[in-house]
C-alpha cells in the first residue's frame, strides 16, 4: 500500500483577532497534573474512515485551526515552568497537518486486519516535538482515511474523545460547547495532614531500574490479531459468569477475564507461575467530589490484578472476573486521594521513584495490558459526510498490550479486540478463543505447556 505524501506542514490555531494570546511576549503554561506526570509519555495513533462524500481538506484544516485556540495544549509543546516543573507550553507551535493521497480503491487494499500496512495512514509518533499530527488520506474512490498521533500527555481517552468531537462540531460549523479547563492541578490538592492509605510503588511508581510487569526485548515476532466478539457470544459468555457468581458483572470485566485466562493459556506458561493484567481505571466518577465534566486531561490510575497460573486456568471463568472486579472496585475515592497524597510528598524524590509506565519495554508475556475505548463517543464525530464507518488503533505489535474497542463493522453491541501475541502462541489462542467449554481450554493449556519455555523465559528482566 503505498501513500504519495501531498504537502507536511505545521498548522497553528486561528484566532481572527479573537482573543489573540500572542499579545503577550511570554507565552502561557499548563503545569501538568500528578495524573499527567505518570501516563505514558509517548504518543499513540489511530485511524478512521468517512465514506464520500466528506469536507475538503480545506475544511478539516480550517476547523482544525479554528478548534486549537480552544485546545491550546495541542498546539503547545513540552517543556517546563520556572521552577523546573513539567508543563505544556502554550506557545501555538502547531499540529502536524498532513495531506495524502493513494491511487487505490479503499475497499480493495484495506483489510480491517492489524497490519505494518497502517503505519502509512499516520504521522510517525516516534521522536517528534508536535503533540499532536493529523493526516488525511484521499483513496480514488473518494474515501477519507484521517490518521492521527496524540501524546498521552494531552489527556486520557475521555478528553481525546472530547477533542475530536469538538473538531467534528466545528468542522459542520456547530458550536463546539464548553472548552477544556485549562486548571491541571487546583483540583489535586494534598490533604493537611497527608493519608497515604496504600502503597503506591510498583502501582504508579517504581525505583528506577525495576519492572512490574515483564516488559522485555522479544525473541520472536509479534503477531497483532483481531477478535470479534458478537453481541451473541458476549451475552452467552456473561451468562455463564453469571451462573456461578453472585455479582452482577459488567461487559468489559467478564470480556477481559476471558481474553486474560486464553491468552495465558496460549502462553503455555508452567502453573506455579505468576500472570499480572492491568487496567486503566478513570477517576471521573470515582472521586468525591467530582471533577468538573470540562476536565479533560488524564484522570487514570491503574487495576493490577494477579494470580498464578494454573489456578487462573483451572479454575471457572467467574474466578478470573472476580479478580479483576475486586482490583478494580478498590480504586475508589480513598486510592485516588491517596495517590495524591504520595506523588505529592517528598517520598517520590527521596527514593528516587519513576512512573511505572516503561517506553522501553517491547513485550509483557506473561502479562497483559488492557486499553480500553469502550464507552466512549466515537460515533458522534460527524465532520459533515457522517460519521466514521471504522475507528481503529493503529498497528503497535508489543507482546501483551491489549487494545478493546467498539465494533464499527456491526453497530450492534459487539466489540473488537487486537490481540499482540508471539507468532508460536497465536495457533493455540485461534484454537480457543472463542470457546466457552472448560474442559477444551483446560486441556488445550495442558498440551501448549509441552512447548519448550525456557529459553523464551530466558530472556525477561
Amino acid at each position: 500500500m503505498e501513500v504519495k505524501i501531498e504537502s507536511s506542514r505545521l498548522l497553528k490555531p486561528t484566532y481572527k483577532g479573537i482573543n489573540d494570546p500572542h499579545s503577550s511576549t511570554t507565552p502561557e503554561l499548563v503545569k501538568l497534573s500528578l495524573f499527567d506526570k505518570v501516563t505514558d509519555d509517548a504518543h499513540f495513533a489511530a485511524i478512521c474512515a468517512f465514506r464520500a462524500p466528506s469536507p475538503t481538506n480545506s475544511m478539516w484544516e480550517s476547523s482544525l485551526a479554528k478548534v486549537l485556540t480552544t485546545f491550546r495544549e495541542w498546539a503547545g509543546r513540552l517543556g517546563e515552568d520556572a521552577d523546573g516543573n513539567p508543563a505544556i507550553i502554550l506557545n501555538d507551535e502547531g499540529v502536524r497537518f498532513v495531506e495524502a493521497s493513494m491511487d487505490a480503491i479503499h475497499d480493495d487494499v484495506m483489510t480491517f486486519e492489524p497490519s505494518p500496512a497502517l503505519l502509512g495512514l499516520h504521522s510517525s509518533p516516534w521522536g517528534v516535538e508536535e503533540l499532536a499530527q493529523v493526516q488525511l488520506t484521499r483513496f480514488a474512490c473518494g474515501t477519507l482515511v484521517v490518521g492521527f498521533t496524540f501524546h498521552n500527555k494531552l489527556g486520557d481517552g475521555y478528553g481525546t474523545t472530547h477533542f475530536l468531537v469538538s473538531w467534528a462540531s466545528a468542522c459542520r460549523g456547530v458550536d463546539i460547547g464548553a472548552g477544556p479547563m485549562h486548571d491541571r492541578t487546583s483540583f489535586f490538592a494534598p490533604r493537611d495532614p497527608p493519608q497515604i492509605e496504600f502503597d503506591h510503588r510498583m502501582a504508579e511508581y517504581r525505583p528506577k531500574g525495576t519492572r512490574f510487569l515483564s516488559g522485555y526485548k522479544p525473541m520472536e515476532e509479534t503477531v497483532v490479531h483481531r477478535v470479534h466478539f458478537t453481541k451473541e457470544f458476549i451475552a452467552k459468555l456473561k451468562a455463564k459468569i453469571s451462573s456461578r457468581a453472585k455479582t452482577k458483572y459488567s461487559t468489559f470485566e467478564s470480556l477481559m477475564a476471558h481474553l486474560w485466562r486464553t491468552m495465558t493459556m496460549a502462553h503455555g506458561v508452567e502453573a506455579e507461575e505468576t500472570t499480572r493484567l492491568r487496567t486503566t481505571v478513570n477517576g471521573r466518577h470515582r472521586m468525591d467530589p467530582e471533577v468538573p465534566k470540562e476536565y479533560f486531561d488524564n484522570l487514570v490510575l491503574w487495576a493490577y490484578c494477579s494470580s498464578k497460573v494454573g489456578e487462573l486456568v483451572s479454575s471457572p471463568l467467574h474466578y478470573a472476573v472476580e479478580v479483576i472486579h475486586s482490583q478494580v472496585t478498590k480504586l475508589n475515592d480513598r486510592y485516588f486521594r491517596s495517590f495524591i497524597d504520595f506523588a505529592s510528598s517528598k517520598v517520590v524524590e527521596e527514593e528516587d521513584l519513576v512512573p511505572l509506565t516503561d517506553p522501553d519495554a517491547e513485550a509483557l508475556y506473561p502479562d497483559v495490558d488492557v486499553n480500553s475505548w469502550l464507552g466512549f463517543s466515537m460515533r458522534f464525530m460527524d465532520f459533515g459526510g457522517g460519521k466514521p464507518f471504522y475507528f481503529i488503533l493503529s498497528y503497535f505489535p508489543m507482546e501483551g498490550l491489549l487494545f478493546v474497542v467498539p465494533s464499527f463493522f456491526r453497530e450492534d453491541g459487539s466489540i473488537d479486540t487486537y490481540v499482540p501475541l508471539f507468532e508460536s502462541n497465536l495457533p493455540t489462542f485461534q484454537n480457543i478463543y472463542y470457546s466457552l467449554d472448560d474442559k477444551i481450554e483446560t486441556q488445550t493449556y495442558a498440551n501448549s505447556c509441552r512447548q519448550p519455555v525456557a529459553a523464551l523465559m530466558a530472556g525477561t528482566s
